[in-house]
């Protein structure tokens, strides 16, 4: 069935259980949009911000939500690192696309101070300040992080041309444990750390996927309980249950997602008990 049969079948504007939801489709929990606000007005002072959480709890959903949030806003200016493993030369280089200005990657001085030139040129002439993103970034390397806090940083540390926000998993703690990197977790001003769902958010999350993508019904109420408690807080494993099903439903033309489907593909769902209304421990 090609993918116009699919959505028309179901009443559906897009696939609610992908990986690349439309930005009115994404779920933004309380803790979300309280770090989306810190954010807001945190860029007029710039400096670093950061996103942790164990896999599958909306680390990166967090950050794309921050980004077009940001990226509505009339006095900012966002850029993305797409490669945190890169060494110092090449992050020279990609800051150099981001921000529309040539850098010499084997002249560290000249970027260095290039950079510099055009932020605190751009801040005072048009107000706008630059943002730079960078999920994954446990896998930078601490001497590009360095760089990274000696760039963004004039008169003695008491100015901030860039607002960085760092955005990974456990790891990205540990690494800003290494001793050349303490003078940078040291910095960190506003943090989110995502932990696992309550059954209540992930509910809520399923409501508001299905109500955006056009079909609320699509899945029954018995189902959406059955993925939540399969799930244990994780947003992940509940997007790629929902998904299984999604594709058996397709195969069979069912009309709609209900409890003999789940249990053909999943068996008996979880008994649910009172302290597991909130399990914090599944991964995917």
């Amino acid at each position: 069935m090609n993918r116009r049969k699919f959505l028309a079948l179901y009443n559906l504007k897009w696939d609610p259980f992908t990986q690349e939801l439309p930005s009115e489709a994404l779920w933004a929990s309380k803790k979300i949009n309280h770090f989306t606000w810190r954010m807001e007005r945190q860029i007029s002072r710039g400096g670093f911000a950061m996103i942790t959480g164990e896999l599958g709890t909306g680390k990166s959903v967090a950050l794309r939500i921050l980004a077009e949030h940001l990226g509505d806003q009339r006095d900012v200016s966002v850029g993305v690192i797409d490669r945190p493993q890169s060494k110092v030369t090449d992050f020279y280089r990609e800051m150099g696309e981001i921000f529309g200005v040539n850098l010499s990657p084997h002249n560290r001085w000249g970027g260095f101070k290039t950079l510099r030139e055009r932020w605190k040129s751009h801040v005072e002439t048009t107000l706008t300040r630059p943002v730079l993103l960078i999920d994954e970034a446990q896998e930078a390397k601490p001497e590009t992080l360095s760089e990274l806090r000696l760039l963004q940083s004039a008169d003695f540390d008491s100015t901030s041309y860039l607002t960085v926000v760092l955005c990974g998993d456990q790891r990205l703690q540990d690494l800003l444990r290494h001793p050349a990197l303490l003078p940078l977790e040291s910095r960190i001003r506003v943090r989110l750390n995502l932990e696992y769902a309550t059954r209540e958010e992930l509910l809520e999350l399923l409501d508001h996927v299905l109500e955006k993508a056009g079909n609320r019904t699509l899945l029954t109420q018995e189902v959406m309980e059955a993925m939540v408690d399969h799930a244990g807080g994780n947003i992940r494993t509940l997007m790629n249950t929902g998904s299984e099903l999604l594709e058996a439903a397709v195969a069979t033309e069912a009309t709609q997602i209900d409890e003999k489907l789940y249990l053909e593909l999943f068996g008996a769902p979880p008994v649910r008990t009172k302290k597991s209304r909130r399990i914090r421990s599944v991964t995917p």
